[in-house]
């Protein structure tokens, strides 16, 4: 039979969310504070994202030096970061089966918290039909390949999508020494700031294809080239020997499907009030593993701000169920999803069409509750905010809070 070892909080994932919870929780004597991470170093996903833009305006960071301060924090702090460790699956209410080289072993808790990340949904998920060539990366699998493990990736390649993240692919390319023939999206526009998407056309000349498909991937062995159709129905052959598929970001939720943790529709990811408390006591959820996906800046927020919700339950706090809030076309997903008595901290959506100074309405039973209008556009695959100032308007037996956008 397995033994069991008793811990305060254990954290699931070792990504900004999880460190962050961590040592905010073990600098404040919560006990003891335990992260588990599968991988073999702490950090997450900016471990392999050499670029910068991780850190604050005044102390910039490139990923894997923002990712050794968080392992840092966290150590110093006295929890114990764990590698190599798998959980498996719940034996318990807060209790996990896990694995590592060491052998199995179950690990119960007073608190849980879930910081298991997003991941990119890769070609087969896609559907995108053709050969299985040598060739065909996500940004993860590209960004490790490229500064983890030093592999050349190919001489010309196509990014699909224009996010965020497809410029940071397009970097990553670049770093490799290969030249980006185009980066091609469904979407009318790029889904960035417009100086990031002016910068790649300009100095770095990288065309984009909007309102293009990829049909077809060619070429046995290794990739010769991806068929693209245009909206109007036309179609073409870019010939490249490297195709790197971006965004499309789904939760890492398995551990919370196994526990019948409640999840929402929209995210894909666990439900959480603003207090980052999922529908299982004492099981807490931070980072992109409820909305795929945001910074690790905000992930590293969301964290510390858990660390306080979990010294409250600690301490016996309550745990109260909440009000489901919902969103209406064009509007994709809200999180927070849940509205539980003071609750303050905003809410994020993402929309999945271009609204400008779109005006965010939100009601509970046909009765308004809050209007706000934003003076910049919101675009799809990027973060739109709602204040929490109307949160403590609802009332806590009626039905489901609506947001709207017009």
């Amino acid at each position: 039979m397995t033994p069991v070892r008793e811990v305060d909080v254990l954290l699931v994932g070792a990504g900004p969310g999880g460190l962050a919870a961590a040592a905010r929780l073990a600098a404040a004597g919560a006990g003891r504070v335990e992260v588990l991470e599968r991988e073999q170093r702490a950090g997450g996903v900016p471990r392999h994202c050499a670029h910068g833009g991780f850190g604050t305006w005044l102390h910039p960071l490139t990923g894997p030096a923002h990712a050794r301060l968080l392992t840092d924090a966290a150590e110093r702090s006295g929890a114990a970061v764990r590698t190599g460790v798998t959980a498996l699956d719940w034996t318990g209410p807060l209790e996990l089966a896990t694995v590592s080289p060491a052998g199995p072993e179950t690990i119960a808790a007073r608190a849980v918290v879930l910081a298991t990340g997003a991941r990119e949904r890769p070609r087969a998920a896609r559907l995108v039909p053709g050969t299985r060539p040598a060739g065909v990366y996500t940004t993860g699998e590209l960004q490790q390949a490229v500064h983890l493990y030093g592999q050349r990736i190919g001489t010309r390649a196509v990014i699909v999508g224009a996010e965020d993240v497809s410029y940071a692919a397009a970097g990553t390319v670049r770093a490799a020494g290969a030249e980006v023939v185009a980066l091609v999206t469904e979407a009318p526009r790029a889904q960035t700031a417009a100086v990031r998407a002016a910068d790649a056309r300009l100095r770095h000349r990288v065309p984009l294809l909007t309102g293009t498909t990829v049909t077809e991937l060619l070429g046995h062995g290794r990739l010769s080239g991806v068929r693209v159709r245009r909206r109007d129905g036309r179609t073409a052959v870019l010939a490249c020997d490297t195709v790197v598929f971006t965004g499309d970001f789904v939760p890492d939720q398995e551990l919370a499907r196994r526990g019948g943790i409640a999840l929402d529709a929209g995210t894909r990811g666990p439900a959480v009030d603003g207090a980052l408390r999922t529908s299982r006591p004492g099981v807490f959820a931070v980072g992109s593993v409820l909305h795929p996906v945001e910074s690790a800046g905000t992930a590293a927020r969301e964290g510390a701000h858990a660390a306080a919700a979990v010294r409250r339950w600690l301490a016996g706090g309550e745990w109260p169920g909440g009000v489901g809030l919902l969103v209406e076309p064009p509007l994709r997903w809200i999180a927070p999803n849940r509205v539980a008595p003071g609750d303050h901290r905003p809410f994020v959506l993402r929309t999945t069409a271009l609204l400008l100074r779109p005006v965010l309405h939100v009601t509970q039973d046909g009765r308004p509750l809050h209007r706000e209008r934003h003076v910049s556009a919101a675009v799809p695959n990027r973060t739109l905010t709602l204040s929490a100032r109307w949160t403590g308007r609802v009332d806590p037996e009626g039905g489901p809070v609506r947001v709207s956008a017009a």
